[in-house]
């Protein structure tokens, strides 16, 4: 991906982000398919894991964490199916709680350091097939398997064989202030409030007291949400203790899971500035920071467009390890 360029029509990392969501295509041919299990959490809560169909027996397994708001159906999880069909792996989607289609039972959701829920899927993946297994995340999900690999540290060896993390926010509070200005306030943050709003006091709905909805209600920011929301929720002090425990990027330095770490540069979302840079992270870590793609983008071809460039180059890194 370092030599990754846009197409001469989709300029800027707004237009290569949106292009990607909406317009693109994700697959050749017909769509992927996936067969879903429902499975009980520790704390006797579910969640929903689709695999994709008529995976080869023994094939090697990657597994894909969605980001926020997202599922199986997100073009750039259907994209990785794709490139994980074309050439024989297994593939392993698990839904964060509540992004299945169906609220989850208990009071938590989920939240961009959940290394815990990461670690338990991780794990009970591993149990089920003694094929090679790598995993993937996509903006928050990208985030929070980074963060199990760190707090995991050398019992993630067994485990997985790589990660890569692809557009994720590994500076929380950077990426908290570039969605919530300008433009991205008024698009992007509106868009995820659209839908992160109504689930949350459909849960508070379901568990009185959980939390202050009149601040929910009122939140016009993520900030303002995840203050009200995500932080007391998950037991965190607030925003900034949340974004603080919850950021991948100062964990690199010490990082021994080989792991890939790829953001454009272009992204609305993550701003170039908050990168990590190489003296920044340790040897196991390998940075792609190509100028172009817009977050979760990386477009190519001329129109429609498909998005397969960077889930093949993501895949063909893991492969390699």
């Amino acid at each position: 991906m370092h030599g990754y360029r846009a197409p001469a029509w989709l300029p800027g990392g707004n237009l290569q982000t949106i292009w990607s969501a909406l317009g693109a295509r994700t697959h050749a041919g017909e769509r992927p398919r996936f067969v879903r299990e429902r499975w009980t959490a520790p704390d006797g809560d579910f969640i929903d894991v689709d695999f994709l169909s008529a995976a080869p027996e023994g094939a090697p397994l990657l597994v894909v964490f969605h980001g926020l708001e997202g599922s199986s159906a997100s073009p750039n999880v259907l994209a990785f199916a794709e490139a994980a069909r074309r050439r024989g792996w297994a593939l392993a989607v698990p839904h964060f709680r509540g992004c299945s289609g169906e609220l989850n039972h208990a009071p938590r959701a989920y939240h961009s350091g959940d290394h815990e829920e990461v670690g338990w899927i991780l794990q009970r993946l591993r149990a089920r097939t003694h094929a090679p297994l790598r995993a993937a995340g996509i903006s928050l999900g990208g985030n929070a398997l980074l963060r199990w690999a760190q707090e995991a540290g050398e019992a993630a060896w067994p485990i997985a064989r790589a990660v890569a993390s692809v557009s994720s926010p590994i500076d929380l509070a950077a990426a908290g202030r570039a969605i919530d200005s300008g433009w991205n306030r008024l698009v992007y943050a509106r868009m995820f409030l659209a839908t992160m709003k109504p689930r949350a006091l459909e849960r508070l709905a379901r568990h009185p007291g959980l939390f202050d909805g009149a601040r929910v209600r009122g939140a016009r920011t993520m900030r303002e949400f995840d203050d009200a929301f995500t932080a007391p929720l998950h037991g965190f002090a607030g925003v900034d203790d949340y974004y603080a425990r919850a950021s991948a990027k100062p964990g690199l330095a010490a990082m021994r899971l080989p792991a890939l770490v790829l953001n454009a540069r272009n992204d609305p979302f993550v701003p170039a500035a908050s990168l990590p840079r190489p003296h920044e992270v340790s040897a196991s870590v390998t940075l792609w920071q190509p100028a172009h793609g817009g977050h979760c983008g990386f477009p190519a071809g001329a129109p429609p467009a498909h998005v397969h460039t960077m889930p093949e180059a993501v895949i063909d890194w893991l492969a390699a390890r």
